[in-house]
């Protein structure tokens, strides 16, 4: 793991698959519930996940537009 990596919590993956996700990240990213989507990575050597907040392509030119 790297040393900008900041513990937060800890969590039980449910059932159903879902993570919840610490509420201190409402307050210390730019993020807002049932909005903001995010990227998952997996890195192997270290055998983590890594959740990135997805960047939308704001200034991408669409298909055919």
């Amino acid at each position: 793991m790297t040393d900008s990596c900041i513990y937060l919590d800890t969590y039980v993956l449910q059932q159903d698959m879902r993570v919840r996700m610490p509420k201190a990240i409402l307050s210390n990213m730019d993020v807002e519930k049932g909005k903001t989507k995010f990227d998952i990575y997996l890195d192997s050597k270290d055998n983590s996940l890594v959740f990135r907040v997805h960047e939308d392509d704001k200034g991408a030119v669409e298909d055919g537009k």
